[in-house]
């Protein structure tokens, strides 16, 4: 009668990784690339250059963490709660990751590798692509639990 004691936390933590996972199958590298396309595409890099690998890596990590927010904060919407409510619930790690990726473009923009790039359009277009993949997350997050999925 060997009994295996686990905690609270890591059934928890091993649950959420493992609704990550199944969530994260939704979401394909080329709807990504044609998001970030489509948000940040105007913007030239090194004198007239398109973005590069390195641009396109840290927008994708950003739409992952927002795409999972969304996932996760999915189960008030399939109760019933109001999107707009329950952006409120998470509305500091949205505004983080906003941060996250305006912050990125920044730094690039201040080191010389953008050309003249108005900040409150990066802002802008930062919150957006945000809330796009926030958006996505949870609508997919909310049909994974309507169909049983997750």
């Amino acid at each position: 009668m060997d009994n295996v004691i686990t905690s609270f936390e890591t059934k928890q933590r091993e649950k959420q990784i493992k609704n990550e996972r199944r969530l994260l199958k939704e979401i394909s590298i080329k709807s990504l690339k044609k998001s970030v396309q489509d948000h940040f595409g105007n913007i030239k890099i090194n004198g007239g250059m398109l973005m590069d690998e390195g641009f396109d890596e840290a927008c994708f990590d950003v739409a992952i963490e927002a795409f999972l927010l969304g996932g996760h904060f999915s189960k008030f919407g399939y109760y019933g709660e109001e999107v707009v409510y329950v952006r409120d619930r998470c509305s500091n790690e949205i505004h983080h990751l906003t941060d996250t990726l305006y912050n990125f473009w920044l730094y690039w923009s201040r080191m010389g590798f953008t050309n003249s790039v108005n900040d409150e359009s990066i802002l802008y277009k930062c919150e957006h692509f945000v809330s796009q993949w926030w958006e996505e997350g949870f609508e997919k997050g909310k049909l994974r639990r309507k169909l049983r999925l997750q």
